[in-house]
């Protein structure tokens, strides 16, 4: 017999406090994949993943092609019914200055609500919502499942192409919930419908063969720093538009996101005007974006009183649903090659890119994802969304699995902070998306069975 709402409810409530201590348990875990990190933390995090799915009951396996270890645990499908594929990562992005964090990032602590610790939302609270599901159901699971954890999704997914050839079939699913995007609100759920893609790329200028004296050669000799600055600021007219040929851009995104709520959720300063034209979710949605990330150059408590010959700046393009990454990269290096001034000389190299993505979210798998939210959300519709943020890889799911409906769906919220400071998770919301997830698979159990 199968477990009605108010039995996975009940399952749910039972189960959280053993799923909060288990996501306290993977916090504490540093699992960093980036270069010139302690990898050994890393498989440590693979190991406890693989331990919690085992503990679920799945056959469970540790694989390495090449990069940091991702987990995939298997649970055949009851017959006639469909199979899940539950996607999470448990790697996690480096904390950055400590001093910027309230309380240690790597020892979950709570307050007000919320559980803080780096990945506390993103992405091992995902880890968790699928553990949840899987716990509320037991030995009664009306779906069968595959549970894939990549372990360096952060740092890029650089052996995720390689794993999911090689193991095209095992993960093969009539459904793929991919929990690492948020939710639209607190109290107002959302499936992600689409993203935005990257392109990640270098500029260096360079304007002479070493530093010389500013005094003695400055006025007729350009600085490679004052040359960089002036050609970042060809990137975007004066209103902050988009000043480069050849990306492409829509307006019409359907859903208001009033700028109060907007600037108080990005945390700007009073006074800072938004740039750019339109509405805020065509400009984070379906609009390209150009931000500089970070420049090359001494730091000023130890700077000369020298030219510096060259200067270099990583530039990062987010890419509108429908745009090409190798064509936006070949738009913005001819703009950076065509605007620099003075005669220097500008070397652009491309660091990373990834496709932008739109899910057409119609049909079953999808009405019963709505549905499950609706019911874990006590009634709230969940909200259809766009995400400004980018995760390439859904595009590859795309390519080898055309007949699955791909669900993104996620853990957190506006004031998460994934990737900055202080990242949180809201726990009541937590315990909603568990719910919501374990309705989802008992809704598509009864949607899509043949039996």
């Amino acid at each position: 017999m199968s477990l009605s709402e108010t039995d996975l409810r009940t399952a749910v409530a039972r189960e959280f406090p053993g799923v909060r201590a288990d996501l306290e348990r993977l916090v504490r875990i540093p699992g960093i994949a980036f270069e010139g990190f302690d990898h050994s933390h890393v498989e440590r995090s693979a190991e406890a993943v693989a331990e919690l799915l085992r503990g679920c009951g799945l056959e469970t396996q540790i694989v390495v092609r090449g990069g940091q270890p991702a987990v995939i645990g298997r649970k055949a499908a009851p017959a006639g019914a469909p199979t899940v594929l539950l996607y999470a990562h448990h790697d996690v992005q480096p904390v950055g200055d400590v001093s910027l964090w309230t309380s240690d990032p790597f020892e979950p602590v709570e307050r007000d609500g919320r559980l803080y610790g780096r990945g506390a939302a993103d992405d091992k609270a995902g880890v968790m919502a699928h553990v949840a599901a899987l716990r509320a159901f037991g030995d009664q699971l009306p779906v069968g499942v595959v549970v894939f954890v990549e372990g360096e999704e952060e740092y890029g997914s650089e052996s995720l192409d390689a794993i999911l050839e090689e193991f095209r079939e095992e993960l093969r699913s009539d459904v793929i919930v991919i929990a690492d995007s948020g939710n639209w609100d607190i109290g107002r759920p959302a499936l992600t419908t689409s993203l935005r893609g990257l392109v990640n790329l270098f500029a260096e200028v360079s304007v002479l063969k070493a530093a010389v004296h500013s005094g003695m050669f400055g006025g007729p000799v350009p600085d490679a720093l004052t040359s960089l600055a002036r050609l970042l600021s060809t990137l975007h007219d004066e209103s902050g538009e988009i000043a480069v040929d050849g990306l492409v851009g829509r307006e019409g995104a359907s859903v208001d996101y009033p700028a109060d709520r907007f600037r108080h959720e990005a945390g700007m300063l009073d006074g800072v005007e938004l740039v750019g034209k339109g509405s805020i979710t065509d400009r984070i949605w379906t609009k390209p974006s150009i931000s500089v990330l970070g420049i090359d150059a001494p730091r000023t408590f130890e700077a000369a009183n020298a030219l510096q010959p060259k200067a270099k700046a990583k530039i990062s393009v987010r890419l509108a649903p429908g745009d090409d990454p190798k064509s936006a990269y070949a738009a913005v290096k001819a703009h950076l090659e065509k605007h620099v001034a003075w005669g220097a000389q500008v070397e652009v190299t491309l660091e990373a890119d990834g496709e932008p993505c739109v899910i057409d979210a119609t049909g079953p798998a999808y009405e019963a994802a709505r549905a499950a939210f609706r019911t874990a959300w006590d009634g709230t519709d969940p909200v259809d969304m766009g995400v400004g943020g980018s995760i390439p890889f859904i595009a590859t799911f795309q390519q080898l699995f055309p007949q699955a409906a791909i669900l993104v769906t996620g853990v957190e919220d506006p004031y998460s902070a994934a990737h900055g400071p202080d990242e949180s998770l809201h726990l009541g919301e937590f315990e909603r998306v568990c719910v919501a997830e374990a309705l989802l698979l008992k809704n598509v159990a009864e949607t899509l069975s043949t039996k």
